[in-house]
Parts: structure tokens; sequence; C-alpha cells
């Protein structure tokens, strides 16, 4: 359903103002309740000097026009817009965002032309936000901002740990399929890790033997370890079907993803905690862990998401 309380927050005083953003520079057209173009399109840059150009040409329109209500639409265009977005809100006005799906096709309707143009693009945002079809953005404040920032980090760094576990598993499928066979989970296990910095592939583990493996083992395991699990590993080594070739380079190439996987490890490890912190900050760990199956990078992750839920005045809203 579409929502009418938008277009009710767009009255007679309103300014809107449609901002296409880019890296370097940026267009700002303004525009009445109607659609119709109040002053020039504005080319700013996107730097402090351009900010207080747009924030000052705001005002200086207000004052003419006898306007006292400001809405300033844009696209959310990668994560160029957010600098802009904060100082705006910062100085007290409305930012919405625009679907760029939506400002393609608006263009295509009002000139029949889909051509990329920062100037008409600027416009285009301007009405689409006349129309209501926007939607508000939020940027949370304080120990929220906190939350969601590691959260996103954690994101982004999961995703490259997910990525090397999947290329660790890859190499390991080439040269030593089977060592799966003897350790369940090869990615986890202190001992599995081990074999797989020193001697990862069949033909390194027959030139140890039995007690060249249990020694390297025990090198990360300090408690007794059977050494039926080190003459397994042999006596697999010794069937396996992985290639032979390139092994000095694979070695290199594995050893070197294992540190980065150990350090991404200790870099989550960190944020992890890091986001226990910050939800403890809140004010409202104990209530969000108490409902069952939420943890605490669950409970951070909503938390940093939606911003503080006390800012809400209805619970469906």
């Amino acid at each position: 359903m579409f929502n009418y309380q938008k277009l009710e927050a767009i009255t007679l005083n309103t300014l809107i103002i449609g901002v296409d953003i880019a890296k370097n520079l940026q267009w700002a057209r303004f525009t009445d309740y109607r659609g119709l173009e109040l002053g020039k399109a504005l080319k700013f840059q996107n730097d402090k000097y351009g900010f207080e150009r747009i924030l000052s040409s705001i005002q200086t329109i207000c004052k003419l026009k006898k306007l006292d209500n400001v809405i300033v639409g844009m696209e959310p265009t990668g994560h160029y817009w957010k600098p802009l977005a904060n100082y705006l809100i910062l100085n007290d006005l409305t930012v919405v965002m625009v679907n760029p799906y939506h400002t393609k096709r608006a263009k295509e309707l009002d000139d029949n032309s889909p051509t990329k143009s920062d100037k008409k693009d600027a416009l285009t945002i301007a009405r689409l936000v006349r129309d209501g079809r926007y939607y508000e953005v939020y940027m949370p404040q304080d120990t929220f901002a906190e939350l969601r920032v590691l959260s996103n980090s954690r994101i982004s760094l999961m995703k490259r740990y997910n990525a090397l576990k999947n290329t660790i598993t890859a190499v390991m499928d080439e040269y030593f399929p089977e060592i799966a066979a003897v350790f369940k989970n090869p990615l986890k296990g202190k001992a599995s890790m081990q074999i797989m910095k020193t001697c990862p592939f069949p033909s390194l583990i027959l030139e140890l033997g039995v007690e060249g493996v249990l020694a390297e083992i025990k090198r990360a395991v300090k408690k007794t370890v059977g050494i039926k699990k080190a003459r397994r590993l042999v006596e697999t080594a010794k069937d396996s079907i992985g290639v032979n070739y390139g092994i000095a380079s694979a070695k290199l190439k594995l050893g070197l993803m294992i540190e980065e996987l150990e350090l991404l490890t200790k870099q989550l490890e960190q944020i992890e905690s890091a986001m226990e912190l910050a939800l403890e900050d809140t004010g409202m760990k104990e209530i969000i862990l108490g409902i069952p199956g939420i943890g605490v990078v669950t409970a951070a992750s909503f938390l940093g998401e939606i911003g503080d839920p006390l800012r809400f005045d209805h619970p469906v809203r």
C-alpha cells in the first residue's frame, strides 16, 4: 500500500532538494511541492566547502520563498552519500533515500531517455520525493553507531574468512583429498591445522613417517595423542589419489593462506568481544539475550541495524 504519510509531509511550505551523489562533484536541484524548480541547479564538491555551499543555498531559498520545511532526497550510491547525509542531518534537515531503479524509470517517462546525466538525475530525484516515492534514512549515533560499524565489519571479515576456507579446502582436495577421512574437520582441529602447516601432502607425510607425524601433532596438542591417529594418516597418505606436482609451491601457498586464516580468526574474536561490550552499553543486553536462540552476535547485529528501538513510537512502525 502506498504510504500517504509521506505525501502529507510535503506541504505548501516544503522545499524539496534532489541530490545526485558522486565521488567528487555532486548536483543539487531545488523544487517546491509541485516539482517546479526554485533557483538554479547547484554543482558542488564532495567536501566541507561544498557541503557549506548547499546548506547556504537551502537557507537562502527558504528565506526568499518563506519555506520552513526541507526534505533532501538522494540515491544510496555506494558509501559516498553518507558524509553529506550525516552533515545535513546534524544541521536538522530531513534526508530521505530514493531507489535508483525508480530514478531510471522516471527519467524514461519524463523524456523517453534513460541517458545518464547527473544534473537531470538530481531533478528526477526531487520529483520522486515530491511524489512520496522515498524511504527515510536513519543514521544511528553513539553506541548504536558502534554496533552498526562492528556488525558490518564482522560481515566483511566473515566473507573473507569463508572464501579463504573454501580455497584451502580446494587445495587439499587437489593434493590430499583423503585428509577429511582422518580429521573430521581439518580446518578446526589444532592437530589437523598443524599437519597442514608442516606436512600437508602425502609425499611429505610419508617422508616424516609415523614418529615424525606424531611429533608434529604433539607440537600443537599438548595432551596425550594416540599413535593410532598418526598411523592412520600415514596409511591414508600411501593410497592417496592427490596430485604430486608443484608440491613446494602448493605448500607455500597453503601456509600463507593458513596464516591469513588464523589472523582473521583473531580479528573476528576481537570484533565479537567489542560487540559484546557495546551491547552491554545499550542497557538492553539481558533483555535481548533472554530470547531463546539469540546470542551476542545476533543481538548486536540486530541493534546495529535498527538502532535505538526506543525511538519508535509504535511497535509496528
